[in-house]
């Protein structure tokens, strides 16, 4: 399976990463304002009208606020392309060469674990076959 580092170094090796600059930029910026304007008067409509009795209009309350911060995440995304929020978490943090032998033993650990769970998954659902298989028999 491909990580999102992967998925998203594909990405831009298709689009390319460079910056929206220049014209395509300010278009996008005027955009966001104007959407962002759009959605303060649209939850400043629907909060009168919630305030006044229309228990609908309590949705619309914070449907406009997530519509525009959702607004502000895309024009984020599409000013900079390829980085993430999360890319700092991702990153290894480098371990101190002392406790590399320990980091290792620990990874090794992990994977026999791993092994040794897909291997009980798979005798379980042997088992359960050959228990169906069995009932099929004795009808």
């Amino acid at each position: 399976m491909k990580s999102d580092d992967d998925v998203e170094a594909g990405l831009d090796s298709v689009h390319g990463s460079s910056r929206l600059t220049g014209r395509e930029a300010l278009k996008t910026h005027v955009i966001v304002v104007l959407g962002l304007a759009f959605c303060t008067v649209a939850f400043w409509f629907e909060l009168g009208r919630a305030l006044r009795g229309n228990a609908l209009s309590w949705a619309y309350v914070f449907e406009w606020p997530l519509l525009g911060i959702f607004a502000i995440y895309m024009w984020w995304k599409l000013l900079h392309p390829g980085t993430s929020f999360r890319q700092r978490a991702r990153e290894q943090k480098p371990v101190a060469p002392e406790y590399e032998g320990m980091l290792a033993a620990w990874q090794e650990e992990q994977r026999n674990l791993e092994v040794a769970r897909l291997e009980e998954v798979a005798a379980l659902q042997r088992q359960r076959e050959m228990d169906g298989a069995q009932k099929t028999s004795d009808s």
